[in-house]
């Protein structure tokens, strides 16, 4: 079977205090408590993780609070909230979501710069 297919869910009845560690997708509906490492990592709406996280890809839609590391993006869904410190290569936020945190972005240029801070644009010039 392929690891990224594997599928691990944290129900809404469940609380774990601990590591977690595996291949694939882990869901959290419950409350976790301590470190987790993963491919990917959905914290549903009504889910709670209180702890370090290291992954390639998260969904908040319910409460992160811990430092986080995700290689590819951070998408934080409208009612999500997000505090503690991330570093991430993708950043998205849609309306209605929280980040509360000390945010580090960034990106790989054509294979090139990986872990180097992604170019800012240019500051906005008042035109009269």
């Amino acid at each position: 079977m392929n690891p990224s297919k594997h599928l691990s869910v944290i129900d809404k009845s469940l609380t774990f205090t601990g590591n977690i560690s595996g291949k694939g997708q882990l869901v959290i509906k419950g409350v976790v408590n301590g470190t987790i490492q993963a491919d990917s990592l959905i914290i549903a709406e009504e889910g709670t993780a209180q702890c370090d996280v290291t992954v390639s890809s998260i969904t908040v839609g319910g409460t992160y609070e811990g430092t986080l590391k995700a290689e590819k993006e951070l998408i934080v869904l409208k009612g999500g909230c997000c505090s503690g410190t991330v570093t991430c290569g993708d950043l998205i936020v849609e309306a209605g979501g929280v980040v509360n945190a000390a945010v580090t972005c960034t990106k790989k240029e054509g294979g090139k710069g990986k872990g180097q801070p992604a170019p800012s644009a240019e500051p906005v010039k008042l035109v009269k």
